[in-house]
């Protein structure tokens, strides 16, 4: 097993790779992720690891980018390779495919995209309530 250093890293990335993404194309995915990283030189900077299910199998495939906490939905290696380009390469949040964010009261729903976002979880807690 390898043992990364991982001085210097800037970001992680997980890549979800339980059965719902995987059926959904998680392995072109994690691949078009890992290519652009590559493509843009950012190697020493992006470091990723395969998940095996982040519960999340309705917004598959998922990738959580971190330090920041922000979840995605990646439908496709096109989304995919976007997702690299501008959250890691310029710095900008792709808003469209966000699912969560991390915030001062912790992860925080995005609603506004249009994903499915796992509405039977939210009622679950509010049915807590």
């Amino acid at each position: 097993m390898t043992t990364w250093n991982l001085n210097g890293t800037m970001s992680h990335v997980l890549i979800c790779n339980g059965s719902s993404c995987m059926r959904k194309g998680g392995e072109e995915v994690t691949q078009a992720i890992r290519d652009e990283i590559k493509k843009l030189k950012l190697d020493q900077q992006v470091h990723t690891t395969r998940t095996r299910c982040n519960g999340r199998c309705k917004d598959a495939c998922v990738a959580i980018i971190y330090p920041e906490g922000t979840w995605y939905s990646v439908r496709d290696e096109e989304a995919a390779r976007k997702l690299v380009t501008n959250h890691l390469g310029k710095g900008e949040k792709m808003k469209q495919h966000v699912i969560y964010e991390y915030g001062e009261e912790g992860f925080c729903l995005e609603a506004e995209n249009g994903w499915t976002t796992g509405v039977e979880k939210v009622k679950e807690k509010e049915a807590v309530k």
